[in-house]
């Protein structure tokens, strides 16, 4: 018996053997493909990227800001002028890649500032549509911040905590944005932002927390706009598309059934469910159910971008002191709603490790999350916010925000009257 079992296995492995000898030729070249795409992409993006001339610019906001989020939206709407068609050519030999920005809110030992980080060729774009909304704001080239410590972190003299956040839920389900802060007497908003900014403005010296969104505008096709889950959520048929392998692969699956069901003597004839569909959908839907459903119907219409988000606490050992994170994540729930969505720290990327080798893999952790800041890489999780979920946790505070911590703009400042007599 046993013979014949080695004899079997022998016979299997040497006609596998003679299969892949007689069309090594077919598969082996498309595999070589695609490894060399992969390492020949790394090569042509990296070069690409290497060659723009990026630059800093800080929004210095006025100290009579009425506007709510809704300008801010506005100014990110005008992002997507930054859009452009990249056809193969550009894609597979130039290396180009959509383009992106950088939005900061850094606390620079308890100094708050509004950053972007763009290309210098979008500097007059993204000054513009910020002047068009915000006419007394001040935008002003500075100094990258990151390089006021140092590269490699942690060291004898200074420590780190970092972390990438991701979406509780899938992208579909909206975050609270600013239209849930009003108060329903007097309409006044809440400004959402006050509690990081209150937060981040409590560090002392030789201490730097810094908050990050790498934004990439995205075009309605290149994303899921939410349309299905509407669709699953209102109870109607979602019509699934297949390629031509998960076509075959279901007929196959589907006769393997049938060949079981034959075998067991299966009828086919299980429970029947309770037809709903005839029901109108108020009276199947809950009231949460209702109002998840209306929020994603008007989050679609919005553009939206890829955002790459995280945090970074550093600071000299004798001053770190990790209590400010607490204060930040807990500014960061507001945004969560248990029907809906909310941000979460993202385990693969935060600076924890839990045990063999802990200090070493903690060491490489917090090395490996500030190169990734300060390079502004998009690695890792990502996710999309449209305009208005972005706009509410990046905005220009409004007047009720008042903290010394602000860096806002001291004095109004406008153009010469035109009458003005000239000798």
């Amino acid at each position: 018996m046993n013979i014949l079992a080695e004899n079997t296995i022998t016979a299997f492995f040497s006609i596998i053997w003679q299969a892949v000898s007689a069309t090594w030729f077919i598969f082996l070249p498309f595999l070589f493909y695609f490894i060399f795409k992969i390492i020949w992409l790394d090569f042509i993006q990296s070069d690409y990227w290497s060659k723009i001339e990026w630059m800093v610019l800080e929004i210095i906001p006025p100290n009579d800001i009425e506007e709510t989020p809704q300008a801010m939206e506005m100014v990110l709407s005008g992002l997507l002028g930054a859009m452009k068609g990249i056809n193969t050519i550009e894609e597979n030999i130039k290396g180009e890649t959509p383009m992106y920005f950088s939005l900061e809110l850094v606390s620079l030992e308890g100094s708050i500032h509004f950053l972007i980080r763009t290309p210098k060729s979008f500097r007059a774009l993204i000054e513009s549509h910020i002047h068009s909304q915000y006419p007394t704001a001040i935008v002003q080239a500075v100094p990258d911040y990151v390089d006021s410590i140092p590269k490699i972190i942690p060291n004898k003299k200074w420590n780190l905590w970092g972390t990438d956040f991701r979406l509780d839920k899938a992208d579909p389900y909206p975050i609270k944005t600013y239209r849930w802060f009003e108060e329903d007497i007097t309409g006044k908003m809440l400004d959402p932002l006050a509690s990081l900014i209150e937060s981040m403005g409590k560090i002392g010296p030789q201490q730097y927390f810094w908050f990050q969104l790498i934004v990439t505008p995205k075009d309605a096709k290149e994303y899921d706009t939410g349309k299905k889950l509407a669709e699953e959520l209102a109870g109607r048929e979602v019509k699934k598309t297949s390629n031509f392998i998960e076509k075959h692969l279901i007929v196959w699956m589907n006769s393997i059934n049938d060949f079981i069901a034959e075998i067991v003597g299966a009828t086919g004839d299980g429970d029947t469910k309770e037809d709903t569909s005839e029901v109108p959908l108020e009276f199947r839907m809950t009231p949460g159910e209702k109002d998840v459903l209306k929020l994603i119907e008007e989050g679609i219409g919005k553009s939206a971008f890829n955002v790459k988000m995280r945090i970074i606490y550093t600071g000299r050992r004798e001053a770190f002191d990790k209590v400010v994170v607490g204060s930040f994540m807990g500014g960061i729930k507001q945004f969560s709603d248990i029907n809906l969505n909310g941000f979460a720290p993202d385990n693969d990327s935060k600076t924890y490790a839990l045990h063999l080798f802990t200090e070493s893999r903690m060491a490489y952790r917090q090395r490996k999350i500030l190169r990734r800041y300060r390079d502004r890489d998009r690695d890792g999780a990502t996710f999309h916010l449209n305009t208005e979920e972005l706009a509410t946790i990046f905005h220009l505070p409004t007047m009720n925000v008042i903290t010394p911590a602000l860096h806002k703009v001291e004095t109004k400042t406008s153009s010469a009257p035109v009458n003005l007599p000239i000798e």
